[in-house]
């Protein structure tokens, strides 16, 4: 397991954009960071937490749920061990606890069960 720690959710307007950060820690090697995937999961209330962006570290592969394509943007900074999610036209949807996860060996990637490594999430608010 590795640490994680969130930051950059605020409240915005529709329309706006927000950039979140995902400081990953408490690796054994270079090697095992770069064997994970590191997803963005947001979770409303009342609501299920499912992956929206993943990015594979070790090669930079990004996926994208259906619901996101285009308005986000999953990037990394591997020097600085942190993982972005830029949010463009947000809308009143997107408002949520937003968590980063990571996991090695991943199946489905936006599903919650194949992380074992979570942050304690930053909170989203998009209202006007």
């Amino acid at each position: 397991q590795v640490r994680l720690v969130e930051s950059g959710g605020a409240s915005v307007q529709p329309g706006g954009s927000l950039r979140l950060s995902c400081v990953v820690s408490g690796y054994s090697s270079n090697t095992y960071y770069n064997s994970l995937y590191i997803t963005w999961f947001p979770q409303a209330p009342g609501k299920g937490r499912e992956g929206v962006a993943s990015i594979y570290v070790g090669s930079g592969e990004q996926y994208y749920a259906d619901s996101v394509k285009g308005r986000f943007t999953i990037s990394q900074d591997k020097a600085k061990n942190t993982v972005f999610l830029q949010m463009n036209s947000l809308t009143p949807e997107d408002t949520a606890m937003y968590y980063c996860a990571a996991g090695r060996y991943v199946g489905d990637k936006f599903g919650r069960s194949e992380y074992d490594s979570w942050g304690q999430g930053t909170q989203v608010t998009v209202s006007s």
